[in-house]
């Protein structure tokens, strides 16, 4: 994110952070799901609400970038139905062996969030699959 604007910045935390919030995550689970450096303490969360951006670290952003892709497939899943966003992420599904897909987030950092996104995300695994490149090939 170090071609964003501080503006941009304060505004993609205060929106992430309103998505962790709407899924009912609490400090220790944003610290986790984010994996914020060990100098961001679980008490210090709340200023991320308000007036200070995540730190601009690539583990940071890039999980921000999948938490906003994974905010974007479940507008695109239930597009006139908030609640049902909210609740998908907190219900237990067969694709992830009955667990939420939140838990599969937090407990899985990185790997988890890629999970979640993949199966809300065709394209991003397709694209993760290596298919795209394999098809570009192919129609070359």
């Amino acid at each position: 994110m170090t071609d964003v604007t501080p503006e941009e910045r304060l505004m993609l935390t205060r929106r992430t952070m309103d998505l962790l919030d709407d899924w009912g995550l609490g400090a220790r689970d944003i610290v986790r799901i984010l994996c914020l450096p060990d100098t961001v303490k679980v008490r210090a969360v709340a200023r991320f609400r308000e007036d200070e951006p995540f730190p601009d670290e690539s583990e940071v952003n890039r999980r921000v970038a999948y938490l906003m892709r994974i905010e974007e497939a479940l507008h695109t899943y239930f597009p006139r139905n908030p609640e049902m966003r909210s609740m998908w992420v907190k219900r237990g599904n067969r694709q992830f062996g009955k667990r939420s897909p939140i838990a599969v987030m937090v407990e899985g950092g990185e790997r988890g969030l890629v999970s979640v996104l993949s199966h809300l995300d065709c394209t991003f695994a397709w694209d993760q699959t290596g298919s795209k490149s394999e098809y570009s090939q192919r129609n070359n």
